[in-house]
């Protein structure tokens, strides 16, 4: 109890104290600061995943009937760990980055402030609870969006600030209802619906407000725009974490809903499982040709989350037990791809300036490292063997042929191939042109200019283990087809 506790309250009070703290004497004494308060939460998120694993405690009660809940179970160790391990490596490249940025208390303050949230939504155990953290993870991570105060980052923040308090009020439209058909609102496998909730047309319209609603983190059409906005004006360090672990919030928010609450087979076979997957197919392709034809980087990487987001989701929505492990294998891969991807961007803007694909000719001989973890993790994302994309979207393609719904069973796996293409076609021009610039190129002043090790290492770290994932699959392929076929 007490490690889920600190693995809280320590990044979030460590945050506040960085906030209202004055300035340091020095940067160094700022960033040692940071780094033991980052090591600090590293340590007791893996404490409480060791010593409070299946544990549950009530910490008190918003009224008599709304307990606020911590447990850790099967799904908590997922997202946990991808969190801690994106969040750890994008804190210590933002030490390098944030050097020619201003502000950098504040940004360090905020980023523990959301380590903590997110630690909280991990460890939630009722849909109250996660709610509660879930609209105070919309709170705390705006900053990072509005963090240079151009008027683009604030008319960026205020977007998504709009389009996230619209998707939670949809849920909590679904949550009143919920509470209503259900004794508990305790996060149970297979959903807590009591047996004389049939399916009423009010509790099919609560699951799809709430799918909906919640889909907003995640970027599912037809509330995506925010994220492509936001996204790409923030800082590097934080772009990385919005698209790699933040919008997980919205995947683990549907999960909760769909396998926890309700459960997959009061949602089986009804018109709230086909609108869901035609809204995922839509935003996978639709985000695909948005990337494809995205000339800024970042902006480009955006919309890709939009699309593989949808992944994600579109395998949940199948709601069979090897579409659902290859979500929860595309949550592992995408989260160390697209974090890794962000980071990269943000080295070459930080080193070069630039921010056009159509700037980054010979960017490759420029910097050799980062390209080759660019175009190692583009691969993943693409879904070549070995990287972890590969198998994740393997277990998506054959989950959704061997499903029991007639049109999707095929046009899923053809919306997925296509959306492939789209994604080599907006990933690989970068590494071409910067691996092989032409004969023109002017190589007599070619200038090797790799960042630091701060910024390098992270970047090295999680496409090593992205791979890893694909090089070695068995040990958690089986521990996730155990945990799916109890959710369903």
């Amino acid at each position: 109890m007490y490690f889920i506790l600190l693995s809280v309250l320590v990044p979030i009070l460590a945050g506040v104290y960085l906030l209202v703290r004055r300035e340091f004497a020095e940067r160094k004494s700022l960033l040692i600061v940071t780094a033991c308060f980052l090591l600090l939460t590293g340590v007791s998120v893996v404490a409480a995943l060791f010593a409070a694993y299946g544990d549950s405690f009530t910490l008190f009660y918003l009224t008599k009937t709304l307990p606020i809940v911590f447990a850790i179970d099967e799904m908590s160790v997922l997202f946990s760990y991808i969190t801690l391990i994106i969040l750890m490596c994008a804190g210590f490249f933002s030490f390098e980055y944030m050097r020619h940025e201003t502000k950098e208390k504040r940004c360090y303050g905020f980023y523990l402030i959301v380590f903590g949230v997110l630690n909280a939504l991990c460890f939630a155990g009722n849909l109250i609870t996660f709610y509660l953290f879930f609209e105070m993870l919309t709170l705390t991570s705006m900053p990072l969006v509005l963090h240079n105060g151009s008027r683009e980052a604030i008319m960026a923040g205020l977007k998504y600030l709009f389009f996230s308090m619209c998707g939670a009020y949809m849920a909590l439209f679904g949550v009143f209802f919920v509470s209503r058909s259900c004794e508990t609102l305790t996060f149970t496998a297979g959903g807590v619906l009591s047996g004389a909730a049939a399916h009423t047309g009010i509790l099919l319209i609560a699951a799809f407000a709430m799918i909906v609603g919640f889909g907003v983190k995640a970027g599912m059409f037809p509330l995506h725009a925010w994220l492509p906005t936001a996204h790409p004006v923030a800082p590097a360090p934080a772009s990385a974490v919005l698209s790699a672990v933040i919008v997980k919030a919205g995947v683990l928010a549907i999960i909760r809903t769909v396998y926890y609450i309700f459960g997959p087979d009061f949602l089986r076979g009804t018109w709230v499982q086909t609108a869901w997957l035609v809204l995922t197919l839509l935003t996978i392709f639709m985000g695909s040709m948005l990337a494809y034809r995205e000339p800024v980087l970042k902006k480009r990487l955006a919309y890709s989350t939009v699309s593989q987001l949808s992944y994600i989701l579109f395998g949940l929505a199948i709601m069979g037990g090897e579409a659902v492990t290859g979500s929860l294998l595309h949550v592992l891969a995408h989260g160390l791809i697209k974090a890794t991807l962000f980071l990269c961007a943000g080295a070459i803007i930080y080193t070069t300036g630039k921010t056009r694909v159509d700037e980054m000719r010979g960017i490759g001989k420029e910097m050799p490292l980062t390209m080759w973890c660019y175009t190692i993790v583009s691969l993943g994302l693409i879904g070549i063997p070995p990287t972890g994309g590969f198998v994740s979207k393997w277990y998506l393609a054959v989950g959704s042929l061997s499903g029991a719904i007639p049109v999707f069973r095929w046009l899923g796996p053809a919306v997925l191939l296509v959306s492939a293409l789209l994604t080599a076609g907006y990933l690989l021009p970068l590494t071409i042109r910067g691996f092989l610039p032409g004969a023109d190129y002017d190589y007599e002043h070619l200038t090797k200019r790799e960042p630091s090790p701060f910024m390098t290492i992270p970047i090295a770290v999680m496409t090593i283990l992205s791979v890893l994932i694909g090089l070695f699959p068995t040990q958690l392929v089986n521990w996730l087809t155990y945990f799916v076929s109890r959710i369903m």
